[in-house]
């Protein structure tokens, strides 16, 4: 599981990190992580999928999303008996509070 993660997450962020760089163009001496490297990607991504490069990016936004959706589905299926019972821990106690008898002049318990 811990390596399912890194592979997930993994990609994201490689992707997350050089789109905001680049975007920012913050390029420390590197093409790739210039804005001019950022508008070609989303031009030739654009020209290749017949649409808009400014579309791209939401489009992958939304990707990411549904992708982490289903990884986070997964995940909670699997560890769904722990779940359930961290839940149940965490529920109100359906017994009676224990309440002092009339009988008793005493408040201790």
């Amino acid at each position: 599981m811990k390596w399912f993660l890194i592979l997930w997450a993994g990609p994201i962020a490689l992707l997350g990190s050089w789109y905001s760089l680049s975007y920012y163009d913050m390029s420390f001496g590197i093409f790739m992580l210039t804005r001019q490297a950022h508008d070609l990607v989303f031009q030739i991504y654009g020209n290749v999928l017949g649409i808009p490069p400014e579309t791209i990016p939401p489009l992958v936004m939304r990707a990411i999303a549904l992708d982490s959706l289903v990884v986070f589905a997964i995940i909670g299926f699997r560890k769904r008996k722990a779940i359930a019972a961290w839940w149940r821990g965490r529920q109100p106690s359906k017994e009676p509070a224990v309440l002092p008898r009339a009988d008793s002049l005493s408040s201790a318990p």
